[in-house]
């Protein structure tokens, strides 16, 4: 089964994504920032990144752009809760970064699943 890397600065998230992949047969890491994420990254490489944008450290958008850089092949997931359709809306552009889905907090385990098969597929 596939390798996601988690990374949310929040830990409720971080080990409840974590929970529902497991219990769906991946496998996961998870990470608080970019600069950690990019770290186990580079030790133990995952199949797909799902990474919060509005993070303290090494916030979403800036690891988005690494990641593309380093790890071209590597599927990326953003999610956040912040500003939908407003001014704070971030996720179109991680989009325009290279995340090839995006989740909008609070998402569903249905959602969450569904984004992560649809972008190992992509």
């Amino acid at each position: 089964m596939s390798r996601i890397l988690i990374i949310d600065d929040e830990d409720y998230i971080r080990a409840m994504v974590q929970q529902m992949l497991e219990r769906a047969g991946y496998t996961t890491a998870v990470a608080s920032d970019g600069r950690e994420a990019l770290v186990a990254q580079g030790a133990v490489p995952a199949d797909a990144i799902l990474t919060d944008l509005m993070m303290p450290g090494q916030e979403g958008l800036e690891t988005i752009m690494e990641i593309r850089r380093l790890y071209p092949k590597t599927k990326i997931i953003a999610m956040s809760g912040g500003g939908h359709g407003g001014v704070l809306d971030f996720l179109p552009i991680a989009t325009q970064l290279g995340a090839v889905r995006t989740l909008a907090k609070p998402f569903s385990r249905e959602q969450l699943l569904a984004a992560v098969k649809e972008a190992l597929e992509a």
